[in-house]
């Protein structure tokens, strides 16, 4: 059984550390808690040391010890360097930024991205940023591909400790004959994401990232939602993710 406190104070840290500085209003918000609640565990991540105030003490952002919990962390360095030119060139070919994520825990964590090599984008996303698990294309492309048993404890998961939104997804990824059609299809869409810094804004495509016959990650291009409809963006954007997705698993075996 997972103990509620911790839960929430891991919630509020990642929330801090992906927005860079938050004041505490903006916590309880986004964390959906009583804000006497949220001043008590951001106090006590201060006493810490993984929270700071800000010089103009309203805003606190975290400190360089965070960057301590992922020491052990490791395993999908190897990926994010392999991945970094290919997906540069197909950046260059597409003009789209594109994303290579990783599971950690119920969300798909950035490991590397061209976000910063193209004009084509609203916001840059560093390594660290993080997206729930069924509220993102990388994350749907990445449980269809994965085997029975780690998608059965990710959606039970998910049916614990997600939001509304991502609850109701849990259904549509227990059915046999979809997870079958989605493997079939290899690749998974988003239509106007929701967990962005600038939601509705932009859609996404993403396709699985194999090493041998293990699941590595997802690979995923981001456009304008109010630039095409999603049947051409697949037709468009689906054979390069493929191709691209094919040629760093081939690096990675």
């Amino acid at each position: 059984m997972a103990i509620r406190s911790i839960s929430r104070a891991l919630a509020i840290l990642k929330s801090i550390n992906r927005h860079g500085s938050m004041t505490l209003t903006e916590i309880a918000a986004e964390a959906r808690l009583p804000y006497p609640t949220v001043t008590r565990i951001v106090q006590t991540l201060i006493a810490e040391g993984y929270v700071a105030r800000g010089v103009e003490r309203k805003r606190f952002h975290p400190t360089a010890a965070v960057q301590t919990l992922a020491l052990g962390f490791q395993s999908h360095d190897r990926l994010a360097v392999i991945s970094q030119n290919h997906i540069a060139a197909l950046t260059k070919k597409l003009a789209w930024p594109v994303t290579v994520a990783t599971r950690v825990g119920l969300s798909m964590m950035v490991r590397t991205s061209t976000h910063a090599q193209t004009a084509l984008t609203l916001n840059i996303y560093y390594p660290g940023y993080t997206l729930p698990i069924l509220g993102c294309a990388s994350g749907k492309a990445y449980l269809a591909a994965v085997e029975a048993d780690e998608r059965r404890n990710i959606l039970e998961g998910v049916r614990r400790h997600g939001d509304s939104e991502e609850r109701a997804a849990v259904k549509q990824f227990e059915s046999p004959t979809f997870i079958r059609r989605q493997r079939s299809q290899g690749y998974a869409t988003q239509k106007h994401n929701v967990h962005t810094e600038n939601p509705g804004k932009t859609s996404s495509i993403a396709v699985p990232l194999f090493q041998g016959n293990d699941v590595a990650g997802a690979l995923s291009l981001i456009f304008f939602a109010s630039a095409m409809k999603m049947g051409e963006a697949e037709m468009r954007f689906v054979p390069e993710l493929q191709a691209t997705a094919a040629a760093i698993g081939k690096e990675l075996t």
